[in-house]
C-alpha cells in the first residue's frame, strides 16, 4: 500500500507542477505539459515493479499510435474554446480526438497495427 501512495503523489505532483508553471508561463507549460512524462513515469512504474520487458515495451510502442490521432485536437481546441467557450470545446475536441482515433485505428491496421 505505501508503494502505491508513493506512486499517486510522485504522479500527481508532476501534473500539479506543469498545471502550475502553465499559470506562469503559457510556452514553458506547454512544453511540459508536451513532453512524455505520464509514459515515463508509467514506464518507470512498470521496470520498477519488474514487469517483463515485452509488456513495457508495448506500452511505449502503443502510447506512440495512440497519441498521433489525438494531435489534431490541440489545433482545434483553441479555436472552439474562442468561439464556444471551455466545456463546450473541450467535449468537442474529446469527440473530435475519438473520431480521429477510430478512423485512424481503421487506417493503419492494413499494416499489421492493431489499436482496438
Amino acid at each position: 500500500m505505501p508503494w502505491i501512495i508513493t506512486k499517486y503523489a510522485i504522479t500527481a505532483a508532476v501534473v500539479v507542477l506543469v498545471s502550475e508553471v502553465a499559470k506562469r508561463s503559457d510556452r514553458l507549460g506547454a512544453l511540459l505539459a508536451s513532453l512524455p512524462m505520464v509514459t515515463l513515469l508509467a514506464l518507470t512504474w512498470l521496470h520498477i515493479e519488474k514487469q517483463p520487458a515485452e509488456k513495457i515495451t508495448n506500452h511505449a510502442w502503443y502510447t506512440f499510435w495512440y497519441v498521433v490521432p489525438t494531435l489534431p485536437m490541440f489545433l482545434l481546441f483553441p479555436r472552439l474554446f474562442n468561439r464556444f467557450g471551455f466545456w463546450p470545446a473541450l467535449g468537442l475536441s474529446a469527440v473530435v480526438a475519438i473520431v480521429c482515433f477510430g478512423l485512424f485505428a481503421w487506417a493503419v491496421r492494413p499494416w499489421g497495427i492493431k489499436l482496438l
